[in-house]
């Protein structure tokens, strides 16, 4: 299981002054430094975290991967485009949320899903969708030409009780297993911290995890060194 780490919210803290630390690009550099194997950024309509100038940045200097998590806007398609990450995250985005509540309604979105899909890869783009671990949607992506899905892990990491966490556990193990069967690539991601980890984990058909939030509140006591290595320790367990 690989980890890529999300910096939008190194960003949050450098926007909340309108400053220009701390910087989303160094902290991506240093990550990557220590080990993860990716880095996630979002592009949003309204720039309140990562603007155009970290996206290009970080394409310049990373030397594993970039994965931009995007609307379907045709400006940051266009952005996208020019930009040439490794990967493109559909995500859902909504003006007054805190961050992504949940997964891409593909269902209900199709044609407008498909438009977008078939820009970025004829920009040579791959594309992911994130999405609920739910068959019929992990189905229409696949047939609107999705290369990977990101299964959304939010509802899991909100669960209370036992059974909630084991019903939605088996939901992702689920749908994951489905979405390799029809060839598709699965990632996983929202929500995930140092505790919850240990579960997902265990998914083998899981082969990606998109990690921010924890790690960059844990790299504020022990560093960034340390945080991202207790979560790779914690991932290759």
């Amino acid at each position: 299981m690989r980890l890529s780490l999300n910096v939008d919210h190194v960003a949050t803290l450098r926007n909340a002054r309108g400053e220009a630390q701390p910087d989303p690009v160094t902290f991506a550099l240093m990550a990557e430094q220590y080990g993860v194997d990716g880095i996630v950024v979002h592009l949003r309509e309204d720039r309140r975290h990562i603007n155009e100038r970290d996206v290009r940045l970080l394409r310049e200097l990373l030397t594993t991967k970039l994965d931009l998590e995007m609307s379907t806007d045709e400006v940051i398609v266009k952005i996208a485009c020019d930009v040439q990450p490794e990967l493109a995250t559909l995500v859902p985005e909504k003006r007054q949320e805190l961050t992504t509540e949940g997964g891409l309604n593909v269902l209900d979105n199709l044609e407008k899903i498909k438009n977008t899909i078939i820009k970025l890869h004829e920009c040579d783009i791959p594309v992911s969708i994130f999405i609920e671990p739910d068959i019929d949607q992990i189905d229409a992506a696949a047939e609107i030409g999705a290369d990977f899905i990101e299964v959304h892990t939010g509802t899991f990491a909100n669960a209370v009780s036992e059974s909630e966490i084991f019903d939605e556990l088996e939901r992702i193990q689920l749908g994951a297993r489905h979405a390799k069967k029809i060839g598709l690539g699965v990632n996983a991601g929202h929500g995930l911290n140092y505790l919850n980890i240990k579960e997902i984990r265990n998914i083998s058909e899981i082969d990606e995890v998109s990690i921010g939030q924890s790690i960059i509140a844990r790299s504020i006591f022990v560093g960034v060194d340390q945080a991202v290595k207790e979560m790779i320790e914690l991932i290759k367990k």
